[in-house]
């Protein structure tokens, strides 16, 4: 399927590469990304990848849309790098007051609360995006055996590095904010730091491997990680 172009208003131009959320079409829009990111072209505002396309923005002083189209075209030839995956390990303490959905989730797929934290934690989960919020994940590869639907009522504080489920999509939340995925726990990591260069602990492209661990495990990284229990 050959690359479409969409106006995204007025300076910003989406190239699409399909409607198929799949990691072959992910490692094209990085690549093509990528190339347009390190050629840096003097009309260049932002390029952010997303599951299945490139939203490119533009000055539109210095080009135009049509004049964009035709800048773009050379670079859609650029072909993922054969690279080694970059594995973050994410520690989880699953269930009680970390995960107080986890019951729900296990109930609701006739599963053992055990069950769904061996299905979960097993996996190695790719991040094909950032986005929603500042160092939230956008993970594909999640077992179907637990996809669970959102809360009907989201909840308005939900602590940072808490683990969830909204249908077949799992993630954590970076940092603390309002939420409806179903929480089954909780990882002790500032996995976004807005001090830091960069700021989140993954980036797109990167793969994620959840590990289980205990509640004492949980507070000693904890105080290392925030420097204080919350």
């Amino acid at each position: 399927m050959l690359p479409k172009f969409k106006p995204a208003g007025d300076s910003a131009i989406a190239i699409i590469f399909g409607s198929e959320i799949s990691e072959e079409i992910n490692k094209k829009v990085h690549a093509v990304a990528e190339t347009i990111e390190h050629a840096s072209p003097e009309w260049l505002v932002e390029v952010v990848p997303t599951y299945t396309s490139v939203y490119v923005y533009y000055n539109p002083i210095k080009i135009s849309y049509s004049e964009i189209v035709a800048a773009l075209k050379p670079f859609l030839s650029a072909e993922p790098k054969k690279e080694e995956k970059r594995i973050v390990k994410i520690p989880v303490v699953y269930g009680g007051d970390f995960g107080p959905d986890i019951e729900f989730v296990a109930q609701y797929n006739n599963l053992t609360i055990d069950e769904v934290v061996e299905i979960h934690s097993k996996p190695l989960y790719r991040v094909y995006m950032l986005g929603f919020l500042p160092g939230f994940a956008y993970l594909g590869g999640m077992n179907e055996r637990i996809a669970t639907p959102r809360l009907e009522k989201p909840r308005l504080k939900v602590p940072a590095g808490s683990v969830g489920i909204a249908g077949r999509q799992t993630g954590w939340y970076a940092i603390e904010s309002p939420g409806g995925w179903r929480l089954i726990g909780r990882t002790p990591l500032k996995t976004f730091d807005p001090t830091k260069s960069p700021p989140s602990i993954v980036k797109a492209g990167d793969y994620v491997k959840f590990v289980p661990i205990g509640e004492e495990k949980f507070w000693e990284i904890y105080k290392q990680e925030w420097g204080e229990e919350q």
